[in-house]
């Protein structure tokens, strides 16, 4: 049993996995590497079998979303930490020996994220986790190097170690007894901040998580969903108010919940200003989702506790003007 499993969660990615598969087995010493794959309907299969033939596979009957297709493939995979990298991910040299090294000597830590940077614009930090992510005094997230849209350029300023809130499901390793013991990802969440719900519980548990910096990796993003997909802007404003009712404290649920929705509300109309008529829909079809499984979703409170003290970022964003992390 190798210490590190890579697993790559794959639908339907088969130009990702011939694009970025071999930097994975160039760049990755002493760990086994796995393809999960969540029932494609394109030659994936067929490709790892040809192509790679010295990769694990893992063919799950049908797609379970990124929180289910993990959660079915790691019942399955035995090791002791668990890397979960998406398949649009290029990694680099001695990428994984940092994160297993700390990991190694911090007990304490669940869990574990690098440096992430954009594939396509390689000075840049990406979007899904930069230098490691955090959640607002409302529960929206923002990163490192990432705050709203606005991306910030790599020079080497959040180099730093840090404890962090929540690590990217682009890249997490994690220890798979944590992962088990947390409940592994809420299926509920389908995809999107099914991770972030994760971290949330793992500190709940009283574990920790850090961002490695000296580890990096560069993503592609919106390799399943684009950002252009009204789904994704359903899935993002559902799974938003998903995360408050399952792990806010009640007293303060109460207060944020009802902000949080008049918000939401306040972009739906932004949406459809802009002419994104079905991005506006989509916040109003989540909302609906939201209360329509509310009593199921409460049900899952078995873990609960209050992030780090934030500051509320659609204040200093747009009114202080705080674009960047460094400022806050």
């Amino acid at each position: 049993m190798a210490k590190t499993a890579v697993v790559i969660l794959n639908y339907n990615g088969r130009a990702y996995l011939e694009k970025f598969l071999p930097s994975v087995l160039s760049h990755t010493a002493n760990a086994d590497i796995i393809v999960a794959d969540n029932a494609s309907t394109d030659d994936s299969v067929e490709i790892l079998k040809t192509k790679f033939p010295e990769i694990k596979l893992i063919i799950l009957n049908r797609n379970h979303g990124y929180a289910g297709g993990y959660n079915e493939a790691l019942k399955h995979v035995d090791a002791e930490y668990f890397l979960l990298l998406n398949s649009d991910v290029e990694v680099t040299n001695k990428w994984l020996l940092p994160m297993e090294n700390f990991l190694d000597s911090h007990p304490n830590y669940a869990a574990c994220q690098p440096k992430i940077k954009d594939y396509s614009h390689k000075t840049l930090f990406e979007y899904a986790g930069a230098c490691g992510g955090f959640v607002d005094f409302l529960g929206y997230p923002f990163c490192r190097g990432r705050i709203f849209n606005q991306i910030e350029s790599d020079s080497g300023q959040y180099n730093k170690k840090i404890d962090i809130f929540w690590s990217s499901g682009a890249c997490m390793m994690i220890r798979s007894e944590v992962f088990f013991k947390a409940g592994g990802f809420d299926e509920g969440f389908f995809a999107h901040m099914e991770e972030i719900d994760l971290c949330w519980r793992i500190h709940s548990l009283g574990y920790q998580i850090k961002c490695i910096p000296e580890s990096s990796v560069y993503h592609v993003g919106g390799g399943t969903l684009a950002k252009s997909s009204p789904f994704k802007t359903y899935l993002n404003f559902r799974n938003g108010q998903y995360l408050l009712l399952k792990n806010l404290p009640i007293s303060k649920l109460v207060v944020k919940f009802p902000v949080r929705i008049l918000l939401d509300w306040v972009a739906a109309v932004k949406f459809l200003f802009e002419g994104n008529l079905y991005h506006g829909l989509a916040v109003f079809k989540a909302h609906f989702a939201v209360f329509v499984n509310m009593a199921k979703t409460l049900k899952k409170r078995d873990l609960t506790s209050s992030p780090p003290k934030s500051k509320l970022m659609i204040y200093e964003y747009y009114v202080k003007g705080n674009k960047k992390f460094s400022d806050l």
